[in-house]
């Protein structure tokens, strides 16, 4: 069971077919400072002094999501990456919100204070 930021920090992702309920979602998100429940998914904006930080930031989170196989869909613009998950496989392939989804949020999270230390 999950219970806290270092539990999600410490698994990796496995292909999921079951959703999470409502309230395990909401009991996960408080586990992440920063991101929020939105329309059905995991949102969390990152902002940046730069382009450069902003692009640096992207490309890591890239990388960290090819290593999970888990994939998040990004707006990106001068200074801020919109980051948001959801996993297409479970309900039957209708979509919602899986443990992946905030296994990759806490790594995203981490990411970010790792690079904001940079600025």
């Amino acid at each position: 069971m999950i219970n806290t930021h270092a539990d999600l920090l410490n698994r990796n992702c496995h292909p999921a077919k079951d959703a999470l309920s409502a309230d395990e979602a909401a009991r996960l998100v408080a586990l992440l400072p920063g991101w929020s429940l939105e329309n059905g998914k995991l949102v969390r904006t990152f902002s940046f002094n730069n382009y450069y930080r902003t692009m640096a930031f992207v490309n890591a989170l890239a990388y960290l999501s090819h290593a999970e196989d888990h994939h998040p869909e990004m707006t990106v613009t001068y200074k801020n990456c919109i980051v948001r998950y959801d996993t297409h496989s479970v309900n039957n392939g209708q979509g919602g919100l899986s443990n992946n989804d905030f296994i990759c949020a806490a790594k995203a999270g981490v990411l970010f204070h790792s690079t904001a230390a940079k600025q």
